[in-house]
This record gives structure tokens, C-alpha cells and sequence, in this order.
């Protein structure tokens, strides 16, 4: 099958149930509401996830977490309308520095040959023209998202590779065009710091201080004038290489975020300013075109741009 007959698809790779709503989400429920396929791979089952949901005992709950999380992905797919969803497998790495993450059935343990030819078979089912993952660092620094990078880069390169993954095992070739990295636009986290500061509320994500650094604090003018700088959250605007506009997709993939009751504390502070200031936020979804097959320009308004 060649690149023009095959559906306009978009992959997703994420790390674990949720992840696919937060992190580039709202593009994939706007390009499924144009007819795009959207595939969502989920390479771990979430397993050393938390336990938010108030409607069940964390006794109970917690010895069947995969199961539960499992059925948290099904509703989001839903929601999301994903043409499909995939697990490439693995159990959950926990945290960085955790035991789970010497547990030989973890992502963080895996074979990466291995778990690459999982994520080529994949690849050459669906047959996506982009794809998208995280930075190298996972985004922030999760075992889990940190090999989710590693697996959907070496696929990118390889599954157009019979040598490497045979068509007998792995099925016939093919080789997707892009490749992005999710991103969070640092402009938009600095202007709704801004809002809040204009507003007289508190920036939610400083650490509480003790009483007597505050008081220290009242008498340094130059602290003071530290603590009017805006956050350096999300990424550099100048890194940015791809804007969609996602318009009210963003409420649909943020509706999809809270049937994973489990891992979703609904007062939690960044849920809430998501909520709250999701149309300066997240109505615009950030990418970085990380590899590409075909000639591309800069800026980009469209994951399919040189590929239509």
C-alpha cells in the first residue's frame, strides 16, 4: 500500500493510561472529528499509578490497579473517539530512583530491540503517516516516558526495515513520514501567570514557606523582585515548531483526563488552572517536529503539513 492511498493516521505513543489525554490530546480529538485516523499505543499498564478515586478503598483497588486502569483507557478512548487503541505490553517503571524500577517485566527494563519490533509490528498495521511521543527526557523525567521516546524514535527509523524486522514476523514495511515531540508553550503558562498576579491570587505551584523565611523575605527588596519573575514552565516558544489550533477540543480531551478517576484528583492545583484557563493554555497544542522524511517549513499549522 503506498503513502497516498493510506488514510491520513496519526500514532500517538504514550507511557501510560492518562497520558494520552494531556499530552498532545486535544489535536487528536480534532483530527479525528476531520476524519483522521487516530491510533493511541499505551506501552505500560499504569500499574504504579496512584489511587484518587474517592469511591473505591485503596485496599481493594490497589492490588487490581492494571485492571482498573485498563478500564479507565477504554472510557477515554471513547470519549477521545480514537479509531484505536494499542498496549505494547509492559508493566509500569514507577517513578525514577523506585524498586519498581528493577522489576524485569517493567518498561524501564525492557529489551529495546524487542520492545522497538513490538512498536514496528504496530506501525506497519496501522500505517500512520505522523507520529507523535515526548522529548528525550520523557518531559519530565519518567523512566517510562524517557523509553516511550527511545522506542517510538528507533521505530520511526526501522519500520520500513525488513532486515531488522522480518515481514513474516512483523508484517509488510512502512516507513511514517514525521515524527513529533509534545510541548507546552511557555508564552501561555507565563500569561496566565500573569492573569493571576494582575488578579491578586497566588501562583498555586509555590512551595509553602516557613513563617520566618517570609519575614525575612518582607525585608529583601531584591527577593521580592526575584519572586516577580514569571515561572519558567513549558517550553521556549523558539523551540516550537508546530501550533494547531484545536478550538473546543481541548474540553473533550479534558473530560477524557477525568474518567482516569484514579489517578485524577480533581482539586489537584493543575488540573483545576487547566480547567480554569484551558482556552489560553491548552487551545492550541505545541509540537516539535523531531524527524521528518519530507521538506518542512517553520512555523507548521498542521501535523499533515507537506503530506495532503
Amino acid at each position: 500500500m503506498t503513502q497516498e492511498r493510506n488514510p491520513l493516521t496519526i500514532m500517538a505513543v504514550h507511557a501510560h493510561p492518562d497520558d494520552e489525554t494531556t499530552s498532545g490530546g486535544p489535536s487528536l480529538v480534532k483530527y479525528r472529528a476531520e476524519g483522521v485516523r487516530t491510533v493511541v499505543v499505551t506501552c505500560t499498564d499504569g500499574v504504579e499509578g496512584e489511587m484518587h478515586d474517592p469511591d473505591l478503598d485503596p485496599d481493594w483497588a490497589l492490588p487490581r490497579m492494571a485492571e482498573i486502569r485498563r478500564g479507565e483507557m477504554e472510557r477515554a478512548a471513547k470519549i477521545m473517539n480514537l479509531s484505536a487503541h494499542e498496549w505494547l505490553g509492559y508493566r509500569d517503571s514507577g517513578m525514577m530512583g523506585t524498586p519498581a524500577n528493577d522489576n524485569p517485566a517493567s518498561f524501564w527494563k525492557a529489551d529495546m530491540t524487542e520492545a522497538t519490533g513490538r512498536l514496528v509490528k504496530l506501525i506497519r498495521k496501522h500505517r500512520p503517516q505522523v507520529m507523535l511521543t515526548y522529548n528525550s527526557n520523557g518531559g519530565y523525567g519518567h523512566p517510562d516516558h524517557i523509553n516511550a521516546h527511545k522506542v517510538a524514535s528507533a521505530a520511526f527509523e526501522y519500520a520500513g526495515d525488513v532486515d531488522r524486522y522480518p515481514v513474516e514476523e512483523f508484517g509488510e514495511p512502512w516507513e511514517p513520514s514525521k515524527l513529533y515531540t509534545t510541548a507546552f508553550s511557555r508564552t501561555a503558562w507565563q500569561q496566565v501567570w500573569k492573569l493571576l498576579r494582575e488578579k491578586g491570587e497566588p501562583w498555586p505551584f509555590d512551595p509553602p514557606k516557613p513563617e520566618e523565611e517570609k519575614e525575612v523575605e518582607a525585608l529583601q527588596v531584591d527577593t521580592v523582585a526575584k519572586k516577580e519573575l514569571p515561572p519558567e514552565w513549558g517550553t521556549p516558544d523558539t523551540e516550537i515548531t508546530t501550533t494547531i489550533e484545536v478550538g473546543d477540543s481541548w474540553k473533550v480531551a479534558h473530560e477524557a483526563l477525568f474518567t482516569h478517576r484514579t489517578q485524577v484528583d480533581p482539586e489537584n492545583p493543575f488540573w483545576k488552572i487547566r480547567e480554569t484557563y484551558g482556552n489560553i493554555l491548552v487551545a492550541n497544542d505545541s509540537f516539535i517536529l523531531f524527524k521528518s522524511r519530507v521538506p518542512a517549513q517553520r512555523p507548521e499549522y498542521d501535523l499533515f503539513a507537506g503530506l495532503r
